[in-house]
């Protein structure tokens, strides 16, 4: 059993940056292909970031590519998505999920999830 726990969340100005981390306890991220997912009010929870467990590819949405950077730990066993130049349209609940498999291309690829962190961007 995987146990995932995302932190670093809050308020930011447009134009800011945040760092989240997921914490896993049960294995470590270097035995895990990590995703980061965002759910923003009344719509649907969509991919933001992932880094399969090789820990050399990495994904990132289109949305997001250039402002985002997904990084992992091994030693303290945490993922990070570092968010630069963050926009209004991040506002969202944050998900770090996780999968023992080598590689995940979808959120039903995942088996384990976090609970969330809020990230709000004020413009």
């Amino acid at each position: 059993q995987v146990q995932l726990v995302e932190s670093g969340g809050g308020l930011v100005q447009a134009g800011g940056s945040l760092r989240l981390s997921c914490a896993a306890s049960g294995r470590t991220v270097s035995s895990l292909s990590m995703g980061w997912f965002r759910q923003a009010p009344g719509k649907e929870r969509d991919f933001v970031s992932a880094m399969w467990r090789s820990g050399i590819s990495t994904f990132y949405a289109d949305s997001v590519k250039g402002r985002f950077t997904v990084s992992r730990d091994n030693a303290k066993s945490t993922v990070y998505l570092q968010m630069n130049s963050l926009k209004p349209e991040d506002t969202a609940i944050y998900y770090c999920a996780a999968t023992s498999a080598n590689y995940a291309t979808g959120q039903q690829d995942y088996d384990y999830w976090g609970q969330g962190t809020q990230v709000t961007v004020s413009s």
